[in-house]
């Protein structure tokens, strides 16, 4: 996941100060990531509590879920241009919509 990041373009990333509710937090100048390895699909409070968290940072932020994102987690982010990923048990990372599509895309070095 950390590989990824440094992708992106984030050659800092550690571990968040603050803990989210669930999963592990990481951090990087300017970006928040709630990475979820529970057993239940992402919720939009999950979404939306992350969002609020980047918002007081004035920070970007990203989800990241083994499990998934429900229908309702899917159209807050969506609203609220979360990028939202999936993680496979293998350890790769896919885009699950389009704000994720997008930062793929640029970790892929395409436009």
């Amino acid at each position: 996941m950390v590989l990824y990041l440094r992708r992106l373009g984030h050659g800092d990333v550690r571990r968040a100060d603050q803990r989210p509710t669930s999963g592990i937090g990481l951090a990087a100048r300017g970006l928040v990531v709630q990475v979820d390895p529970g057993r239940r699909p992402a919720s939009a409070r999950d979404v939306e509590c992350l969002w609020l968290t980047a918002m007081t940072e004035s920070a970007c932020c990203l989800h990241i879920s083994l499990s998934g994102h429900t229908g309702e987690a899917r159209a807050a982010a969506d609203a609220l241009g979360v990028p939202l990923f999936l993680l496979d048990l293998a350890g790769t990372v896919q885009p699950v919509n389009g704000p994720a599509a997008a930062l793929h895309r640029r970790a892929q070095g395409r436009p």
